[in-house]
């Protein structure tokens, strides 16, 4: 399963606050086909029923069934950078 860093559960905390109506969401990573492909993520207010729930620290992201096959055993980071833009960044588990 996914894991989060410190960071990246701190980026997704900050990300969701920021949406009222996604107080009980989280952020949702749709995936390619590799580990190499791009990912897309969106902030939802909940799962969708085939989801994988990754949770941490209060920081919910939801995976749909092609990212949850493609970052099972992967780590999720992030970077905010001075003006509040997050990088997420996709790593091997150590």
């Amino acid at each position: 399963m996914l894991t989060l860093t410190e960071e990246a559960t701190t980026a997704v905390k900050t990300i969701t606050a920021q949406y009222p109506d996604a107080a009980q969401g989280g952020v949702r990573i749709e995936g390619a086909g590799s580990p190499e492909s791009q990912f897309t993520l969106s902030v939802v207010d909940g799962p969708q029923p085939q989801d994988a729930v990754v949770e941490n620290a209060g920081a919910r992201v939801f995976l749909d069934t092609d990212a949850a096959a493609v970052l099972d055993d992967r780590v999720l980071d992030a970077q905010i950078d001075p003006q509040g833009s997050v990088q997420f960044a996709v790593t091997t588990a150590a």
